[in-house]
Order: C-alpha cells, then structure tokens, then sequence
C-alpha cells in the first residue's frame, strides 16, 4: 500500500512539474524516475489533468473507487418524504400538489408474514399499527358469534362481499383474504391506483381476526405532508363489515383518524 501511494505521487508530481523538473529534483534520470516524461504544464485545463492522472493510475495498475448512483432504500426516503414508511411507491409531482401511489405492501409482500402498518404518509387502518396509534384498530373477537374459525371465516367472507357494490375478491384462502374497493376519497382517483386494499387474517389458535384497509394512492397539496383526508372511509367500511358481522373489539375502538381535510 505505502509503495503504490508513493508512486501515485511521483505520478502526479510528474503531470503538474513536468519530467525536467522532477530530474532536477532527484538524482535519477527523467526516463527512470517519471514514467509520464512530458513538457511542464502550462496551459491544459483541470478536465486534462484528470484524464492524464487517471491515464497513469492505470497504467500502474491502480484502481479508482468509483462513487456508486444507486440510491440507498434510506436516501429515496430523504429525497421523497411524502412516501417515507411505504414500498413499491412512484411519485408524480406538480407545482401545486405530488401524487404518490405503492402496490408493495400486501401480506404477500412481507418477508416476516404480517400485514403491513399504516404510516403517516398513507391514509387507513392496520391492527399492525401499533407504533402509529391515529393509524391502529383493535383485533376483532368473533366468539360473540362461534368459536368455529372455519365457520367465522366464512362469515367475514360473506360480510365483505356485501360492504360495497364494488369489492372485488382478489386471492382468498383458509386463513387470508385480499379484496380490493375503489377509493371514495379523494375523488377523482382510477385505475389501479385507485383502489384500497382490504385484507384480513384469521388467528383461530387467538380467535381473532387481523385486518388492514388502506388507500394505495396518496395526495399531498403543498407545502403539507400529511396526505389529503380519506373522510375516514376505510375505518368505516371496517366498521360496517364488524358491524354486520355482530362481533367485538378487543381493544379501544379507532373513531377518527386525523388527516388534512
């Protein structure tokens, strides 16, 4: 390491003096001492320098680190704010608003296997937002009804599929359930990206249910970074389907989640 430094030295030493000068210097010929033997600089730009610097670290076989672009999951954070704690997020911005919209974060999603929270950048519910309390609702208990899982699994099937005239079932099994309902709030919102997403999870060993509702798309107008109210539209088709279904809270009950309006 200390040799190769040296001879970046008498490298560079030999671009910026010149070969006459640095035999001046040293006791050893121009052709022995400085492998780059050329006139003294005068007048070539720092860009040449460089070029002819890096020319010889080559030629030495020496590396140059080069600085990496690829942005870090932390720095995206940093430069979008307005998707800080979300996934699989695209941003579209203009003067007056920015409109950022994730499709990553379903249980599917989820190396641990768990529904997602809900941060402050997004509008919904999670019984998985426990750090984020205006974003956490309680486990449903659905012994008010059976202590079958099966039998309350079905319920809660049924009862989604009458909440709206639009949900769509979108993957199903024993103990998951994905539906998709278009955004009521904002209006103005279609597509894919238009959409919340309902998921549900049955716990039979806890006799509970876990559940998630959120809006994929978020709309921030400048120069807020809370997102525009969703009209606590996903805590209220939750509360409709428990509603239906007859069952218990096991916790504080979620009445209004704080947004701009």
């Amino acid at each position: 390491m200390k040799v190769a430094r040296l001879a970046l030295l008498r490298v560079a030493f030999c671009l910026f003096y010149g070969s006459a000068r640095v035999s001046s210097l040293q006791s050893k010929t121009p052709s022995t001492y400085c492998p780059l033997s050329r006139p003294a600089l005068k007048t070539s730009s720092r860009r040449d320098v460089f070029h002819q610097t890096a020319a010889a670290f080559f030629s030495l076989g020496v590396t140059i680190p080069m600085a990496t672009t690829t942005a870090s999951a932390e720095q995206v954070q940093q430069e979008f704010p307005t998707s800080a704690g979300r996934r699989g997020c695209s941003t579209v911005s203009d003067p007056g608003k920015t409109v950022v919209t994730c499709t990553g974060e379903l249980l599917a999603n989820n190396k641990e296997n768990r529904l997602s929270s809900i941060p402050a950048t997004q509008n919904g519910v999670s019984t998985s937002a426990v750090k984020n309390p205006s974003r956490f609702s309680p486990p449903w208990s659905y012994l008010t009804e059976t202590s079958d899982g099966a039998k309350a699994w079905q319920s809660l099937q049924t009862a989604v599929l009458q909440v709206d005239s639009n949900v769509k079932v979108v993957n199903v099994t024993e103990t998951y359930l994905h539906a998709t309902v278009p955004t009521a709030q904002p209006p103005g919102l279609s597509g894919e990206a238009g959409l919340d997403d309902l998921e549900f999870v049955l716990r039979p060993e806890d006799k509970v249910i876990l559940y998630r509702s959120a809006s994929r798309t978020a709309i921030f107008v400048y120069p807020l970074t809370q997102p525009v109210s969703d009209g606590n539209t996903n805590l209220k088709r939750l509360q409709k389907i428990r509603n239906i279904l007859g069952w218990d809270e096991m916790g504080y009950a979620q009445t209004r989640i704080e947004s701009f309006v």
